[in-house]
């Protein structure tokens, strides 16, 4: 197996689920819709709030890796939900779906050898490679794990 082939199968792993923290998917297991609108302890977010930015911020580099018809959202306007609260399941179920769904397209990008990792992206300029996307959205979903941990186990369900 060459090198860059075991680079692209080692970020993939990575898009997939850390190694040294709960993947976003098992953590999701864990909270009932009845909890994720909940701000335990002060903080200045909720479950459902970070889950929809981590989404949202993932959808935005995906298209911007791999779409052709790209327009960069307003920040931080469309990052973050416009109400902070999530009144129906049906929209949560919606915003997990889309989690996996833009997960797996990228991740199949990336895995697609004709897409060169040191290249820039469609719609990127120099250093914006396939390689640093990829990195930017396991970097950001791994820091805004950790913040989702912390909250579960502050409403006791971890």
């Amino acid at each position: 197996m060459s090198d860059e082939k075991q680079i692209r199968e080692r970020l993939a792993k990575h898009l997939d689920s850390g190694e040294a923290f709960m993947p976003v998917t098992e953590m999701l297991k864990k909270i009932s819709f009845e909890d994720i609108n909940m701000r335990p302890g002060n903080l200045p977010y909720s479950l459902y709030e970070l889950f929809y930015h981590v989404v949202f911020t993932q959808k935005d580099i995906v298209k911007f890796t791999c779409s052709d018809d790209y327009t960069e959202p307003k920040w931080p306007d469309y990052y973050w939900p416009k109400e902070k609260i999530c009144k129906q399941q049906a929209e949560w179920e919606t915003l997990k779906a889309e989690y996996t769904t833009d997960r797996e397209r990228l991740k199949n990008f990336l895995l697609d050898e004709e897409n060169k990792l040191t290249q820039p992206v469609k719609n990127g300029k120099n250093e914006q490679t396939l390689l640093r996307e990829v990195m930017l959205v396991i970097e950001h979903t791994a820091y805004h794990t950790g913040q989702m941990l912390v909250l579960l186990r502050l409403l006791n369900l971890h």
